[in-house]
């Protein structure tokens, strides 16, 4: 969420020379499971299921100028990595969810890639998903300039349809949909929440600029809404995220509006609870899928049972994290890049420092100091250079 930089991204260390590991290439971390104490013989195996379209996502970072017609422009970095819906199912996992997609992937190299990362490297329960020859995988070029990003999508529609394949994803505790006008809550995550799932659910972009009414009626199904600012007061018809914010408790358990470096605004009426939390604001190098990440964060703390103000800072936490790295799914953070961000606030000097130790102390019991480094290494995010 965070594309500035600013002096407390940056300031303390932790003693020992292992931080320094973490410093020179980002971890993934050790699993830490948040959920061990929910864990029941006859609870759900799977934390969170969805569905969608995986993208091979190939991200161009640190143009000097936008592409115009008839030029070329050279880039500092690249990656490429999963994306679309692996953006918040890999950053679920990274966190501690068992995660489960139902997507199509091409019998091709980049459908290769992309479900042998999902499944191998990031654990992503991949059982509802299908290969299907013949078929090109969907492909996006991402170009990251002056903190955002444009896209050119090339994909044809999977000759099987996607919600066929989200019925067979196993039971979850919760589900995650993108709502739209052009239909309701998928009749796959009607069912998930028909035996006990939560719905999560945010929203993309109207192209048409209707907003249509019909996407607030379908919040009646739902357990939370993480729309952003603009999202929420175009949706609502109001001039204010506070005033979005009130408007959309109107239809939703939990609601929750995302301001990028201003912060997140959220009410629990399950808990009781209001929060408003600052952004944390980091230095950028992509800011793909960082509201994935937001999401992904805040759906951890929710089935984990932390309070309002603690789920909006480890989701804006989560998502500035990620923005520091490439591309959308591989560029989210584990439990040791949240470890090496905790250590240096906790060991710095400067007055802010000590006012993020003091906004984020909850992490001290999550990622308990000093943080012993480990040798999982997220991986490279590029085809050509695979882990």
């Amino acid at each position: 969420m965070a594309t500035q930089a600013r002096a407390d991204g940056k300031q303390g260390g932790m003693p020992d020379q292992g931080f320094e590991k973490l410093e020179s290439a980002p971890l993934v971390g050790e699993p830490r499971d948040v959920l061990a104490e929910e864990r029941k013989p006859d609870s759900p195996t799977i934390d969170l299921a969805l569905s969608g379209t995986v993208f091979f996502d190939i991200v161009l970072t640190g143009l000097a100028t936008p592409p115009a017609s008839g030029t070329e422009v050279g880039a500092e970095g690249m990656g490429s990595c999963p994306g679309g819906v692996a953006n918040l199912a890999v950053a679920a996992s990274r966190l501690g969810l068992r995660t489960a997609v139902a997507a199509a992937f091409g019998v091709d190299v980049y459908g290769d890639f992309s479900w042998e990362t999902l499944e191998t490297q990031e654990m992503v329960d991949l059982s509802a998903s299908r290969r299907i020859p013949e078929w090109h995988s969907p492909f996006t070029v991402s170009l990251a300039y002056r903190g955002d990003r444009s896209m050119v999508t090339h994909e044809h529609p999977s000759p099987i349809p996607i919600e066929e394949m989200a019925f067979r994803l196993p039971q979850a505790r919760a589900v995650f949909v993108s709502l739209s006008a052009d239909g309701g809550i998928p009749k796959w995550a009607m069912e998930q929440a028909a035996n006990g799932a939560r719905i999560f659910a945010d929203v993309g972009w109207d192209d048409s600029q209707a907003w249509s009414g019909e996407v607030l009626e379908q919040l009646r199904y739902c357990h939370a809404f993480m729309p952003n600012a603009i999202e929420a007061m175009s949706y609502t018809r109001t001039g204010s995220p506070a005033s979005a914010l009130a408007a959309l408790a109107e239809y939703v358990p939990v609601a929750v509006v995302t301001d990028g470096p201003r912060g997140a605004i959220a009410v629990d009426q399950v808990t009781g609870e209001s929060a408003e939390v600052e952004g944390l604001v980091l230095e950028a190098v992509d800011t793909t899928g960082a509201g994935d990440v937001f999401g992904a964060a805040f759906i951890v703390g929710t089935l984990a049972g932390w309070e309002l103000e603690q789920r909006l800072r480890f989701a804006n936490l989560s998502a500035a994290l990620s923005v520091q790295h490439t591309g959308g799914s591989l560029s989210a953070p584990g439990w040791a890049d949240i470890a090496a961000w905790w250590g240096r606030v906790h060991t710095g000097h400067t007055e802010s420092s000590r006012e993020l130790a003091r906004d984020y102390g909850f992490l001290a019991e999550l990622v308990p100091l000093p943080w012993l480094p480990t040798e999982q290494r997220r991986a490279t995010a590029t085809i050509g250079l695979r882990s």
